[in-house]
């Protein structure tokens, strides 16, 4: 069961019906009547499984996941494929920090094969276009399936593998196939900056805005319209059943596997959109720590900067005054001042204005701030008007202001391309 271009499996049935084209509202989880008993939430994955590999019938599969691609009951989706009949896996292709996660950030685990199940695994990090395109080839594989968990924000790198796997695929005449997860941190805004294209890097390739508010379905339906429109290329994805864009992760009853080894909970992910932003700064954002992007500092920094935050009075969220000493990173086994961001509520907190806050008070409260030599600042915020605006005096209403025209018409474009209510 095969469609061109865009094809969705909608929520229904054993896999559900085909729909050509995903509009606003155009796919809304099943059984969810008002005072209906409310259902788990069934990752494409699972429903994939539940009707027996049906889409996947006599293809060879190869398969981009990572250790975040696991069924309800936490088995890994390669060690649970690659013993079933129905299904022919040939080949695994791992992310940053490889399939089976042993890699910190910036790395991956190379070409070897799995000693759990013998498969191929093939490195797809920092590849893109005909190079990739030609590891899909030479795999032997006819569909390429990805799975893998997101975590929301732009710069989060898999969703750039995934658009790289899209481009690849559709170069090497492969067949496409996205297993939907859901977006930890709901998907009911877009956030932040508009990525402008000048800017583009494995951080961010398209445009598209800081905190994305898709699942990864969606982004690749979006990007298979809006950006890879060269070549055609034969997508499916299977949607979920039971979620909606509400949901924070802990209320879809599903496991959580860190997706990478600095996003160890939700409450991280919660933050990242945010806080990531000090990568491209000389503070620690808290790698090195139990508590990665929700502690922030450098040595000399003191008491001022959580006052002067927490003077901002921002919905959701305050600052504690906090040292630590990370373990490895910037000022590794040096302790440090800084903050720490309690997230108080959930449905106001706005993690981007957030982040934007705490780089103007950082600023504005320790005389030793600077920004990264390279101007990471600008790749992650997509532009330099983040910077340029900070280091202009502008506060924070006036650096958030600044991209709204640009969020309106991505958060308009964007609405064709959801699936879920």
């Amino acid at each position: 069961m095969t469609l061109s271009r865009r094809g969705v499996l909608a929520a229904g049935g054993a896999m559900g019906a085909l729909v050509a084209t995903a509009g606003p509202g155009t796919a809304s989880a099943a059984g969810r009547g008002s005072g209906a008993a409310r259902p788990r939430v069934r990752t494409g994955f699972d429903r994939l499984a539940a009707d027996g590999y049906g889409l996947l019938a006599g293809q060879k599969v190869g398969i981009v996941t990572n250790p975040t691609g696991i069924t309800s009951d936490v088995g890994h989706i390669v060690d649970v494929m690659h013993p079933d009949d129905r299904v022919d896996l040939t080949a695994v292709f791992g992310p940053e920090h490889g399939f089976r996660g042993t890699a910190q950030a910036g790395g991956s685990e190379g070409r070897y094969d799995d000693p759990a199940t013998g498969l191929p695994v093939y490195d797809t990090y920092l590849k893109s276009g005909q190079p990739l395109a030609d590891i899909f080839t030479a795999s032997g594989v006819d569909t390429v399936v990805f799975d893998i968990q997101d975590a929301g924000a732009r710069f989060y790198t898999y969703i750039w593998t995934l658009y790289d796997c899209m481009e690849a695929a559709a170069l090497a005449g492969k067949r496409f196939v996205v297993l939907d997860r859901p977006n930890p941190v709901t998907g009911r805004a877009a956030l932040g900056p508009v990525l402008d294209p000048a800017f583009g890097t494995f951080v961010g390739r398209r445009e598209i805005s800081q905190a994305h508010g898709m699942t990864v379905a969606e982004l690749a339906l979006l990007f298979d319209g809006e950006f890879l429109t060269a070549r055609p290329l034969e997508l499916d994805v299977v949607k979920m059943s039971g979620w909606r864009r509400s949901d924070f992760f802990d209320e879809t009853g599903l496991p959580w596997v860190p997706p990478s080894p600095n996003m160890p909970t939700p409450e991280t992910a919660l933050v990242y959109p945010g806080t990531c932003l000090f990568e491209g700064t000389n503070l620690s954002e808290g790698r090195g720590t139990t508590r990665p992007f929700e502690l922030l500092g450098a040595e000399g920094v003191d008491h001022r900067w959580a006052a002067a935050a927490n003077a901002q009075e921002l919905p959701g969220v305050a600052f504690r005054e906090a040292y630590f000493a990370p373990t490895f990173s910037k000022f590794q086994g040096r302790t440090v001042g800084g903050v720490q961001v309690h997230v108080q509520d959930r449905e106001v907190f706005d993690p981007v204005r957030t982040g934007i806050a705490l780089l103007v008070t950082a600023k504005r409260s320790w005389s030793g701030f600077a920004w990264r030599a390279d101007n990471w600042i600008d790749k992650l915020t997509g532009n330099t008007r983040v910077r340029t605006m900070i280091d202009a005096g502008a506060d924070t209403d006036e650096v958030v202001g600044a991209w709204s025209a640009d969020l309106a018409a991505f958060r308009a474009k964007r609405k064709k391309y959801l699936l879920y209510r």
